[in-house]
C-alpha cells in the first residue's frame, strides 16, 4: 500500500497548478461601455476545467463571440483555449499566476500573444496584448460582476 502511494506522488507533476485559484474568475461579468449584453459568463472550475462564452453586443446586434477554456495540462499547468467567430481556434500556455492575477501567451499567435485577466477589488479586467503589423497593441475589457439571471437583460 504504501509503495502504491508513493509511486502514485511520484507520477504527479512537481509544478501541479490548481486551478481552482481561478475560482474568482466565476460568474458572469459585463463589459463596461459596452451595449447591453456584451460581457463573460466563466463556470466555476470543476474536472480539472473552466468554460467560458463571451459576446459582444453593437447596435443590439452580437458582432463577436468567443468560446474559451481554462484546462490542466497533461505536464499539471494551465492552458487558455480560445476559439473567437471567426477564426481558428489557439492555445495560450499559462505564463503567470498570483491570487489575482493570471497571464496566458503564445508567442505564435498572431494576435494576441498574451491574455490575461487581473482582479482588482470586485472588478476583473480582461486584457489582450502583443504586436500587430509591428506595433504594441494592448485591448482592455473592464467588467463589472452582474446576477447571471439578469445578464443580457
Amino acid at each position: 500500500m504504501r509503495l502504491v502511494a508513493i509511486l502514485l506522488l511520484a507520477s504527479l507533476p512537481a509544478s501541479a497548478v490548481d486551478i481552482s485559484r481561478l475560482s474568482w474568475l466565476s460568474g458572469c461579468w459585463t463589459y463596461n461601455n459596452k451595449e447591453t449584453g456584451s460581457g463573460e459568463y466563466w463556470m466555476p472550475p470543476a474536472g480539472g476545467t473552466m468554460f467560458a462564452v463571451s459576446r459582444i453586443v453593437k447596435d443590439s446586434q452580437t458582432v463577436a463571440f468567443e468560446y474559451l477554456k481554462i484546462v490542466t495540462t497533461d505536464s499539471g499547468s494551465l492552458a487558455l483555449i480560445a476559439t473567437p467567430s471567426g477564426q481558428d481556434t489557439a492555445r495560450f500556455d499559462l505564463l503567470n499566476l498570483s491570487d489575482d492575477e493570471v497571464v496566458f501567451e503564445n508567442p505564435e499567435h498572431d494576435f494576441p500573444q498574451r491574455i490575461l485577466y487581473r482582479l482588482t477589488g470586485n472588478q476583473p479586467l480582461g486584457r489582450i496584448e502583443g504586436k500587430s503589423s509591428g506595433h504594441d497593441i494592448t485591448v482592455d475589457f473592464p467588467m463589472t460582476r452582474t446576477d447571471c439571471e439578469e445578464f443580457g437583460q
